[in-house]
């Protein structure tokens, strides 16, 4: 198969691997997903993996409960620590390398985010997964999924979610709402679009990294995606 993106990022919601469970992990998921990745390592492409912790903490939201900001932005960064080593080990159950980088250092567990260490990885064909998001309080694992594939040059942002694109409402409440094919990332910005957060569009528009946003939970759409083909939104310039 002709590949058109050789590196990407793919964005994986926390709450995305909660499957039919209210909280945690779900195995099925777990190993869905891990089969997907395996199936674009094996035609040669390079991905970079960013996991949310929407199933297990949302910083913003135990701050929403009265917790300091600060302190519920790092636990959930350490809920995103969890979600990588498990999706680690299903890789690696599967054949296909694997190594966790965290932006919080924590040696025992994985690797020390460094940039260089990040690409060498890469290039020599395993999946990296980012852990910890930016390291930093205030900022979501959908920003950190775009600064992660500006920093390893990556050709596309895959944002994996339950929905097949995006619509100008949501399409699970409202039946009518219409999907995009194509938009730009001022389209997202001044229509309010929660495609992710308006701090992830703005650097990806600041480098004209193109992002595609499509159904994880149908087999073959991060191939396709891989391989140039119309599945969900593209958002470019």
């Amino acid at each position: 198969m002709q590949i058109e993106y050789k590196r990407i990022l793919l964005k994986l919601s926390g709450e995305a691997l909660m499957g039919n469970d209210t909280y945690g992990i779900n195995t099925d998921v777990l190993e869905f997903v891990a089969d997907e990745i395996k199936e674009i390592v094996a035609l040669g492409v390079q991905p970079g993996v960013v996991i949310g912790a929407g199933n297990i903490f949302r910083g913003v939201a135990g701050a929403s409960r009265g917790m300091d900001r600060a302190t519920a932005d790092n636990m959930g960064m350490l809920a995103t620590v969890m979600n990588s080593l498990a999706m680690q080990d299903a890789l690696e159950r599967k054949g296909v390398i694997t190594r966790v980088m965290s932006a919080i250092p924590m040696q025992s567990v994985c690797e020390p985010y460094i940039r260089r260490r990040a690409v060498r990885h890469l290039e020599k064909g395993r999946v990296v997964i980012f852990a910890a998001g930016t390291g930093n309080p205030y900022f979501t694992t959908d920003s950190a999924g775009v600064l992660r594939a500006l920093e390893i040059d990556a050709d596309l942002v895959i944002k994996a979610t339950k929905v097949d694109g995006v619509y100008d409402k949501d399409p699970v409440v409202y039946p009518d709402a219409v999907k995009y094919d194509n938009l730009t990332y001022d389209d997202v910005l001044k229509r309010g679009l929660r495609v992710m957060d308006a701090a992830g569009i703005a650097l990806a528009k600041e480098d004209n990294k193109p992002i595609k946003v499509l159904n994880m939970g149908v087999s073959g759409n991060i191939r396709k995606a891989v391989a140039g083909e119309a599945v969900g939104t593209l958002i470019t310039s």
